[in-house]
């Protein structure tokens, strides 16, 4: 089983690729979308409502083995590590992988016990594009690097006891949510047209 978390401000293209790739490359079953009702790391500011990223989420998955959750809403979790750690004792005998982008493996010793993350769960992390060398030249693949397996040998990662993770160079969509934001929000002092009656 995969596991997306992220905000989904909004969820675009490169989310769907990744969790294609995940399914393909990881012999997953199934891919969770786990939409975050905030991430800590992330200002409240310009943060679409939950409701709305979840549906937006919901749209855009498009695929019989993709799944948009609130899973982190309703557990009231806010961190990965507390995430992973509730749902492996709800699911004792399902095998999880963690999804990342390259840019989050060079955030990742920011996270809440970053170390205890990475050894409780298996973790996938694909290419992204201006991110990939920092990311494996940055603390955390510095750290795990001994656990890291080759890039082909994707489907045996859910079978591996964490610590254990991969790198899989692939092709990539250039969408961001940031750049999606940025290309739908009206300029700085542009005004909304009135409604007509």
């Amino acid at each position: 089983m995969g596991l997306l978390g992220g905000s989904f401000n909004p969820a675009h293209e490169g989310h769907r690729r990744i969790s294609e790739l995940a399914l393909q490359r990881l012999g997953l079953d199934m891919v969770w979308w786990l939409v975050s009702p905030q991430n800590p790391l992330k200002p409240h500011t310009d943060m679409a409502p939950f409701a709305d990223r979840l549906a937006g989420a919901k749209v855009l998955a498009r695929h019989p083995r993709i799944r948009v959750s609130d899973l982190e809403a309703r557990l009231g979790t806010r961190y990965s590590v507390d995430t992973i750690t509730r749902l492996q004792a709800r699911h004792p005998h399902t095998r999880f992988v963690w999804i990342l982008g390259a840019d989050n493996l060079i955030q990742l010793p920011t996270w809440r016990h970053w170390t205890r993350f990475f050894e409780r769960v298996a973790i996938a992390v694909f290419d992204r594009p201006s991110y990939s060398h920092q990311a494996l030249a940055g603390r955390a693949a510095r750290r795990y690097a001994r656990f890291r397996i080759a890039s082909n040998e994707g489907h045996a990662l859910p079978q591996l006891d964490p610590p254990a993770w991969i790198f899989l160079w692939a092709a990539h969509s250039s969408a961001s949510a940031t750049a999606l934001r940025a290309a739908t929000s009206p300029p700085p002092g542009a005004t909304q047209p009135e409604n007509s009656t």
